[in-house]
């Protein structure tokens, strides 16, 4: 299990009479005319994505002449392929997976970071806490063997001797840490904390990011062809998007609510989602999108993801992250 894995990924909106006619005419028209394009999701429905079905439910993406559909990930639904194909106009991934198509031969460009912060954190208990990388020196860490090069970077990012840690190979679940099996956990801060916390049992998170893991989350890609001719979409696309995640951000129990709603096969529990909601927010939000707008990115951010990406293995370049997108849906 890679850290795409697992329900991190599912995460989730007058006129006078004398003014009517041409008011509701040409919206008439744009709806009529709108362009089909599709959103692949990186991971099961959930409050992850709630961002994206505010910006549908509120019509945001109709009103710029696009109807969009929004493509369910899931284990056996990668992005990258749909994204390559032009079955979805963008995908929602993360920078070492696109780091990785890109080196096979993807044309794929970086539009926006919807994660300012990774999610992956190394969740404990308060008896036995984790608060910094050297407390992980003769420590019991459960994990999936296939994330052991991310707690090598983040060893290597802080002088820790991965040899000191005892790596114990677990599903992915709360239980070999509530059951004493192992010291803590490496997860994403918006699952297995969250199951925790909802049932009752307290936990302490060390945020990796905050210790030098950098590396961009729930970005979103498109292919250099369509960053070419289909400008107009992909603007309108991203612009919906960023007003979906506003409105998310001002209101994370009414996104969940809606998440919830509009999925009732998902199995989704509300409280859960509310708090997965919450959590998201400052992993998504920074004084940076405040200034710049939701998605941004700075080139000290860039530079730091290629050094943690260098440490995954992954040779990129500052040119793999593209602003022009956001540019232009932030001047409007």
């Amino acid at each position: 299990m890679t850290h795409r894995f697992w329900t991190r990924r599912q995460m989730l909106a007058t006129a006078t009479a004398g003014l009517a006619a041409p008011v509701l005419l040409p919206r008439r028209a744009l709806a009529q005319a709108a362009t089909p394009v599709s959103l692949q999701l990186s991971w099961l429905h959930s409050v992850q994505f709630a961002g994206s079905y505010l910006a549908r439910e509120n019509g945001w993406w109709r009103e710029a002449g696009l109807e969009v559909t929004l493509l369910q990930g899931g284990p056996n639904a990668p992005v990258e392929p749909p994204v390559v194909s032009g079955t979805a106009l963008i995908g929602i991934s993360a920078a070492d997976y696109t780091a990785a198509a890109v080196a096979e031969g993807a044309p794929f460009k970086i539009m926006g970071v919807a994660m300012q912060k990774n999610p992956f954190v190394i969740a404990s208990l308060p008896a036995n806490p984790v608060n910094a990388p050297a407390d992980l020196a003769g420590k019991k860490i459960g994990m999936a063997l296939a994330n052991t090069p991310v707690l090598q970077a983040l060893c290597t990012l802080n002088g820790v001797d991965i040899d000191a840690i005892q790596i114990v190979p677990t599903q992915y679940s709360a239980q070999p840490l509530v059951g004493g099996e192992v010291d803590c956990l490496l997860c994403w801060e918006t699952d297995l904390p969250v199951a925790m916390t909802m049932q009752g049992i307290e936990n302490v998170t060390m945020l990796m990011a905050d210790h030098g893991y950098a590396l961009h989350s729930q970005t979103y890609i498109a292919t250099e062809d369509s960053l070419a001719n289909r400008r107009a979409e992909l603007v309108a696309l991203m612009a919906g998007e960023v007003r979906g995640w506003e409105a998310y951000r001002a209101d994370t129990d009414a996104a969940a609510e809606l998440t919830v709603r509009l999925f009732p096969d998902a199995g989704l529990d509300l409280e859960t989602q509310k708090l997965q909601a919450a959590r998201q927010v400052p992993l998504m939000f920074s004084d940076l999108t405040d200034q710049n707008g939701f998605g941004s990115w700075t080139d000290e951010a860039v530079a730091a993801n290629i050094e943690t990406l260098a440490l995954l293995g992954r040779t990129v370049t500052p040119d793999l992250w593209d602003r022009s997108i956001l540019d232009e849906v932030h001047a409007g």
